[in-house]
């Protein structure tokens, strides 16, 4: 990792109406860190990232990524600069296979996308397409229609369409969620292993502590919009808030 951060948030504010979902988040994660984001519902886990990735513009503070402002960019623009994000709910063409959300996803990564407008091109987005879903275990789905697959492979088909073209930074909103307890962690190896052989930087919102001491490199914990604190996976997950507040009893 360089002592440059890969992206900084000073300040973040966002409000609906009277309510302040999220206050004073400043944050800094370097290139390659693997950091998880933990808090009970409503903390302000998802309105941060939705901010992050452009979803919603905040009220106050910014965001920079690389260096660059991207305070206010679309989603499009903040994917096309290299920070894309998965969802709670996959986000997937469920009468379509597999490999079709694959290539759909490739195109719209694109700056300048020139479709399917050749065989040769056809033959290319295929055979990258299949590169992918191989990397996430992937390939016997290819031919699958999404909206016939189990949840936790159509959330797996979710991110491996967020990291074509190998952004540097991905957000995972609860990647586990909806996946039955003895497949987390298997299903969580099968999509870090090979966003991390990318060197991709991964922010994930979890709510299973087990899944967080397995992955992450450090915790962020949320409580009412603000960040309670942000250490080492021990230090926040022995942390007395945290106990109270977060997990509900002492983590060991």
């Amino acid at each position: 990792m360089t002592n440059q951060p890969l992206l900084v948030t000073d300040g973040l504010e966002k409000s609906f109406g009277g309510v302040v979902a999220a206050r004073d988040i400043s944050i800094s994660v370097h290139a390659g860190e693997t950091v998880a984001i933990i808090g009970a519902n409503g903390a302000g886990k998802t309105t941060f990232v939705n901010m992050v990735t452009g979803y919603l513009t905040p009220s106050a503070g910014s965001i920079s990524f690389r260096g660059r402002d991207i305070t206010g960019l679309s989603p499009r623009q903040t994917a096309r600069a290299g920070v894309r994000r998965s969802f709670q709910i996959a986000q997937i063409f469920p009468k379509l296979t597999a490999l079709e959300n694959i290539i759909i996803a490739e195109i719209a990564a694109e700056k300048e996308s020139v479709g399917l407008t050749t065989p040769s091109l056809v033959r290319s987005r295929v055979e990258a397409g299949m590169a992918l879903l191989a990397r996430f275990g992937l390939e016997s789905m290819a031919q699958r229609r999404t909206g016939t697959l189990p949840q936790g492979v159509r959330k797996q088909l979710d991110i491996a369409m967020a990291a074509v073209s190998n952004p540097e930074m991905i957000l995972l909103d609860e990647p586990t969620s909806g996946v039955s307890a003895d497949e987390k962690i298997s299903m969580m190896d099968s999509v870090i292993a090979p966003l991390k052989s990318e060197k991709a930087t991964v922010l994930f919102i979890e709510h299973d502590m087990d899944i967080v001491r397995r992955f992450a490199d450090r915790v962020i914990a949320f409580y009412e919009g603000t960040i309670l604190i942000d250490d080492g996976v021990d230090v926040v997950l022995n942390d007395a808030k945290v106990r109270e507040f977060v997990i509900g009893g002492v983590y060991a």
